[in-house]
């Protein structure tokens, strides 16, 4: 089911460059992997996936344990500073940054473990009430602050757009998120690159890389529905 599943996402994204000129190596497919087995995740793996994405900082540990070191780690889900110390030197990137307390803490805890660790902004771009993620109008402000910090590098944007049945609604989400990164880019800001746009997920990916994603988190349309234990 994982290698017929990761082929028909390989075949979307194929398409979605295709649709917009875009080269297939710009876009990474991260594999949200959170309440999955080990053995599903190893399944991917064994399919050519090296970029896992969780959503708990248990689940990630746990998994990073006992997985190849080849992996990269992406820490996609809200993320608390008391948690921060156990993943700043096992993930390639934390997407999820959206205050800069979270920011401070996880540049404290780079440089107690002397790493440099490459982290996105989250921003709710649909302004949900029920999303993490600054406004819009307080990224730049929040980067500028980040970008001080010692032991982080700020790569880009995270979005997580609004739940729709179809799928261009989306569009517009992205669009914004692409035109902020492009303004941001333009103001020349130290230790700022927007070469990430983390956006787009199982229901519109393929709208995501149509308006400039350069990584889909995609989990149903790889592992199936979710299944979480029965407590």
């Amino acid at each position: 089911m994982i290698k017929d599943n990761l082929a028909i996402v390989h075949q979307t994204i194929e398409k979605a460059c295709e649709n917009t000129g875009r080269n297939k190596e710009e876009v990474t497919l991260i594999a949200v992997s959170k309440t999955k087995p080990v053995s599903m995740l190893m399944e991917a793996y064994a399919c050519g996936c090296r970029d896992f994405g969780e959503n708990k900082v248990q689940e990630l540990t746990a998994k990073y344990e006992v997985m190849p070191k080849d992996i990269r780690w992406h820490m996609i889900g809200h993320l608390q500073t008391n948690k921060v110390k156990y993943i700043v030197d096992k993930v390639c990137f934390i997407h999820s940054v959206d205050s800069l307390k979270l920011a401070q803490e996880i540049s404290a805890q780079a440089v107690k473990k002397q790493v440099n660790v490459s982290i996105l902004i989250e921003v709710n771009i649909a302004q949900e009430e029920t999303k993490f993620g600054v406004k819009s109008a307080d990224a730049e402000e929040l980067i500028r602050e980040a970008a001080l910090l010692p032991g982080i590098s700020i790569k880009g944007l995270m979005t997580i757009a609004p739940y729709v049945e179809d799928a261009d609604e989306n569009r517009q989400y992205f669009k914004q998120l692409k035109q902020l990164a492009v303004d941001i880019s333009n103001k020349n800001i130290d230790n700022v690159s927007m070469n990430v746009l983390s956006m787009g997920m199982t229901g519109d990916y393929m709208t995501a890389i149509e308006e400039g994603a350069s990584c889909v988190r995609v989990g149903t349309g790889i592992f199936g529905e979710r299944q979480y234990l029965v407590k």
